[in-house]
């Protein structure tokens, strides 16, 4: 470390230290290397746009950071004066269509498994394929210890209007923002004595993680390889539509009816009534000024505890989960690790073995139509978590639901059953939500008659003798 190149020394948050706990504990699994696809035109001057990365870099301390724990109690970020960015350029014009893909397919996994260095920063880097004479490809790779979506988005839309200033020739007006280090003062003002007390009671007789029923392997099986899958289901423009027009009936968010459908999943796939997922919090409600253009990594994730009662009014029962949610937000600064100690569940046992993460962040109109385009190239793989089920939701004209899986544990065929069932959950919640818990299924008409008629139709006559046996 060149001690003169030293801005700031200050600690991780909760939700960088169980990031760089698992980084570690795990380096061969690339733990939280996202990948961001995005295009551009011919028009763009490459030697400018790179100008704009790293006039962003020099601006925002937390892409200028690194970290270190070795021989430390606690580990730190330091965050360096300078920090060189560079872009990397590669020409695939010669090649066809199909072996274009078949390269950037190949620089994906590569670049995964290359990683970075948690003490060399900066923590990203940005590769350029140039397609076509008038399109280029960018790959922007980057550890998620620095940045969550919403400052993802954050950072699009300045490097591109800094790319418009800087091709103008016009100076660049920064609004003022606040920077990361701010966020974890706040963190360390938090009274943890009330969140102690309230995870304790929330948490209270709850002994064992919910059991994902539905695997090919024990729960606590060590994963050899990094076998990673992905699987998604798209609701249909109509389901989606009914959805919101339920969740605004109700006053009631979109991402509490999925958060309960879920439950209910889990909960008739275990067997228990009581059932714990994982569900992943922005951090921006936090009363800190600024905190909505900051940039850092401000989500957390948090365990959701939920009762199911056979007999409850559905409306009614996701009206309460939602409050119970308002009411763990005021404790969502609390971290993942400490929770689990206040917890009655074993040291060592994770809480929770699958998280939902409902992504409800704002895209710039500006930033729109680039997000689209590289949205239709299903060229990224996603960030793996440690969990065995990440499942991310997608609101949009089509409400997308996508599963990242531990295929040492699940089966390609469990996962698209699960899939299936829970897009018929969500059909027959729309259909009629004055249903009772109890009352909802997870089939659909042809499959329930299949279930009940054709599999059932066992009936045969019997013999006479038979019948004077039985008798």
């Amino acid at each position: 470390m060149n001690l003169e190149n030293v801005e700031d020394i200050y600690q991780l948050s909760p939700t960088q230290e169980g990031m760089l706990f698992h980084c570690l504990h795990s380096p061969e699994l690339a733990l939280y290397f996202e990948q961001s696809i995005f295009n551009l035109s011919d028009a763009y001057d490459i030697t400018i746009f790179e100008q704009a990365w790293q006039q962003a870099i020099d601006h925002h301390p937390i892409l200028r950071s690194a970290f270190f724990w070795r021989d430390l109690d606690k580990p730190l970020q330091v965050v360096y004066r300078h920090v060189k960015f560079q872009l990397e350029l590669c020409d695939l014009q010669e090649l066809s269509s199909t072996e274009q893909r078949e390269r950037l397919l190949a620089f994906l996994r590569a670049d995964r498994k290359r990683g970075f260095d948690f003490s060399e920063a900066p923590l990203m880097r940005l590769t350029l394929f140039r397609l076509t004479k008038s399109t280029y490809q960018g790959i922007f790779s980057y550890h998620h210890i620095l940045l969550d979506v919403w400052s993802l988005r954050l950072l699009y839309k300045e490097i591109f209007t800094l790319y418009e200033a800087l091709c103008a020739g016009e100076p660049y007006h920064y609004q003022r923002s606040h920077p990361y280090r701010d966020y974890i003062l706040w963190l360390q003002q938090q009274d943890m004595q009330q969140a102690e007390m309230f995870w304790r009671q929330t948490l209270s007789g709850f002994f064992a993680p919910t059991p994902l029923a539905m695997g090919k392997g024990s729960a606590y099986d060590a994963v050899v390889e990094d076998d990673f899958a992905s699987q998604e289901a798209k609701l249909s423009i109509h389901t989606t539509q009914d959805l919101q027009t339920l969740a605004k009936q109700q006053r009631i968010t979109l991402n509490t009816i999925l958060q309960g459908s879920w439950a209910i999943l889990l909960s008739r796939y275990s067997g228990d009534n009581d059932v714990v997922f994982g569900v992943t919090v922005s951090g921006r409600s936090a009363p800190l000024a600024g905190i909505e253009a900051m940039i850092g990594l401000f989500i957390n994730t948090l365990p959701m505890r939920v009762r199911l009662f056979p007999t409850a009014p559905l409306t009614s029962w996701l009206k309460e989960l939602q409050l119970q949610q308002a009411e763990a937000g005021q404790y969502e600064y609390s971290s993942l690790a400490q929770i689990q100690q206040w917890s009655e569940v074993p040291g060592g046992t994770p809480l929770f073995e699958s998280i939902l993460i409902f992504k409800n962040v704002p895209l710039d109109s500006s930033l729109r139509n680039q997000a689209e385009e590289a949205a239709r190239v299903q060229l990224v793989e996603a960030a793996r978590t440690n969990y065995p089920i990440t499942i991310f939701v997608e609101p949009g004209r089509e409400l997308t639901i996508r599963i990242d899986y531990d295929s040492n544990r699940f089966a390609a065929a469990t996962i698209k059953q699960l899939l299936g069932y829970w897009q018929t959950l969500l059909e027959s919640i729309v259909a009629t939500p004055e249903q009772r818990l109890g009352e909802l299924s997870l089939l659909t008409p042809q499959q329930r008659h299949q279930i009940l008629s054709t599999f059932n139709a066992t009936q045969m006559p019997l013999p006479q003798q038979s019948l004077v046996t039985l008798l």
